[in-house]
């Protein structure tokens, strides 16, 4: 039997349409910004966002770090929330490509707000401090749990940072899913921040890729920051097709994402594993096994014999992602195997 694979919703494999996309795609070379299903995509991406203009990136993490690039510099500083991608994911680049130096603020469920920002933005006039360059937000935020800023929280950041001079920029990575959950178009999210990048590749299902999405000015310089980095592309149409097909065909079904990882947290609430339910606001399910006297490794091989595959999130957490290639049956499956695994260790360590 095949494993059921919650280690990430990166896994989900391109589906047909999207492969007949990228046979027949028309391309041409996006080095010279000519080919035009690549620019096909960054139009309906920056349509999508409300934004005036996108660029298509290799990566999440190219297309963070390209906006940080514009935004921000040596001797600055980009405020971020403590376990963001950003900060503890991206091997450093805040510092390795913009030359500037993050200032990471432990927050609840992930989020900033006005008060915790107050005492991170640097004054103006001290000359000895780094300048407060950009405010970095994440929605949905991965290592919370899947959890989302709502229109307002996300309101209030921008009109703190406005009266700062400071931009917004938001690591949208899971921005469709932060959107389905509340019900509200993409853009409503989106024209808080200056600048934001989203994935194609996860819960959109497209193999490669993603997009940064801003005024056309900003992405012209962040068209030749990613340049710098290598990331200028050719007949990147190929990939670009399958990132239209998911941009159009895979954002509703993100609701289904959303059911069955509700359905995992409720069943684990259930057993001696720990768990914030109020997390579990999208596709995320991170919990704690530490009371059944096990470590998340311990935890991750005892599922491998069910086939069933989740990621080692901490020496006592462990990560489950819903997405497109887990049904309904292998969730409730997975279930299953959950409320075993808490009873019989439970039994175990009693």
């Amino acid at each position: 039997m095949s494993l059921i694979d919650l280690r990430s919703d990166t896994v989900t494999k391109p589906t047909p349409a999207m492969r007949a996309a990228m046979a027949n795609a028309e391309v041409g070379d996006d080095g010279y910004s000519e080919d035009p299903t690549v620019r096909r995509l960054e139009e309906l991406a920056a349509e999508m966002t409300g934004k005036e203009a996108g660029l298509f990136v290799a990566s999440g993490t190219m297309g963070n770090q390209v906006a940080i690039m514009v935004h921000a510099g040596k001797g600055e500083e980009v405020i971020c929330e403590a376990s963001a991608h950003i900060f503890g994911s991206e091997g450093a680049a805040i510092a390795a490509l913009a030359g500037a130096q993050p200032y990471a603020i432990t927050a609840k469920h992930g989020k900033l707000t006005p008060d915790l920002l107050e005492d991170a933005v640097r004054p103006a006039n001290k000359v000895n401090a780094p300048r407060t360059a950009l405010i970095a937000v994440e929605n949905t935020h991965n290592r919370a749990g899947g959890t989302y800023y709502t229109p307002a929280e996300l309101d209030a950041i921008r009109r703190f940072a406005a009266q700062r001079s400071i931009p917004v920029h938001m690591d949208g990575a899971r921005i469709f899913n932060a959107a389905v959950a509340q019900n509200v178009p993409a853009a409503q999210l989106a024209q808080y921040a200056d600048s934001m990048q989203f994935c194609l590749s996860k819960g959109l299902c497209a193999p490669f890729g993603s997009m940064v999405v801003a005024t056309r000015n900003f992405i012209q310089e962040a068209r030749r920051c990613r340049q710098i980095l290598g990331g200028g592309m050719r007949q990147a149409g190929i990939m670009a097709a399958a990132g239209i097909v998911g941009l159009n065909t895979m954002v509703q079904r993100l609701a289904e994402d959303h059911k069955h990882a509700r359905m995992l947290g409720e069943t684990i609430a259930n057993t001696r594993i720990r768990i914030d339910l109020d997390s579990v606001q999208t596709n995320i399910v991170i919990f704690d096994v530490s009371l059944l006297g096990m470590t998340a490794v311990d935890f991750v091989k005892a599922l491998q014999p069910h086939r069933i595959g989740a990621s080692v999130f901490g020496k006592y957490k462990v990560r489950m992602v819903t997405h497109n290639d887990v049904s309904a049956p292998d969730i409730q499956y997975v279930c299953t195997v959950l409320a075993e695994l808490g009873s019989r260790q439970q039994a175990a360590h009693a």
